[in-house]
């Protein structure tokens, strides 16, 4: 049984946290090509900060729980032993 089997609940709230940030990401992505403008002057590259933000933490976590998957698990290890002849 793999170590992804054996959490899968912290595997899947992993999951569903990285698609919260990604949705963040396209959120805050949307705000910054469609600003307008207000009458202070802002430009709204604070939206694209956020955005570039929230990619990069999407992409990390994403790095971090798939890593799980190619992780060598101990517990199918065969240990296969001989003796030794005199």
């Amino acid at each position: 049984m793999s170590y992804a089997r054996k959490n899968l609940k912290n595997v899947a709230g992993a999951i569903a946290g990285i698609v919260v940030l990604a949705a963040i990401a396209a959120w805050q992505f949307y705000l910054f090509a469609t600003f307008t403008g207000t009458a202070g002057g802002a430009n709204g590259t604070s939206h694209l900060w956020w955005a570039v933000i929230m990619t990069v933490f999407a992409c990390g976590a994403a790095f971090l729980v798939f890593s799980v998957f190619v992780q060598h698990d101990t517990d199918d290890d065969l240990h296969i032993t001989s003796t030794r002849r005199a």
